[in-house]
């Protein structure tokens, strides 16, 4: 049996502990059930479920989730249409989605699996200063998959100053003047 404030109250019987959790207006939790004796606490339960809860609300805040984008091609898409869709998973990586790139084969394209490796190849090679390859290239049924996910941003952007704020001299680009005298030959004037 463990108190509200996390003291060992010892062994007791099951109504004598009801009875002190009664008494202190808390509820009696079982803590342990599978050990011997099982182990009680007399705490409020509804503040522990809520506090349990604003846990786990917390924890998903943290949790950063990527949407998936979904650019289709076909082995022998035409260059204009690779420029388009190239275009398209180049913007869904600068906007730090995650890219699915699918390419479908019908029929006797089937027979020449190193088109699309190719072409997935050239993709990633077009795309490597916005995305980096999650998986590799790979079939599955009539389909080819590669995953491309943004490269992990760089420093933060700069702050804005506050309207009216007047500019560094650094910031101008203006270094200040220092001449560089040998100590003892200042002049004032």
């Amino acid at each position: 049996m463990v108190g509200p404030d996390g003291n060992q109250l010892g062994v007791m019987p099951t109504q004598q502990a009801l009875r002190l959790a009664v008494e202190q207006g808390l509820d009696l939790v079982e803590v342990s059930p599978t050990s011997r004796p099982p182990v009680c606490r007399i705490m409020d339960f509804g503040k522990f479920k809520y506090e349990q809860s604003k846990k786990q609300k917390q924890s998903k805040k943290k949790q950063h989730t990527f949407q998936i984008k979904e650019v289709k091609f076909r082995p022998k898409t035409e260059e204009h249409d690779y420029q388009f869709k190239k275009r398209h998973a180049e913007e869904f990586l600068s906007k730090h989605f995650k890219v699915k790139v699918t390419l479908m084969f019908r029929g006797r394209e089937m027979d020449h699996k190193e088109m699309g490796y190719r072409m997935l190849e050239r993709l990633s090679k077009d795309l490597v200063h916005v995305g980096q390859v999650d998986r590799q290239p790979e079939f599955e049924g009539r389909f080819m998959i590669m995953y491309m996910s943004p490269l992990p941003s760089r420093a933060p952007a700069p702050k804005p100053r506050a309207a009216g704020a007047e500019p560094s001299p650094r910031e101008e680009g203006q270094d200040a003047q220092v001449e560089d005298k040998p100590i003892g030959e200042e002049t004032i004037s």
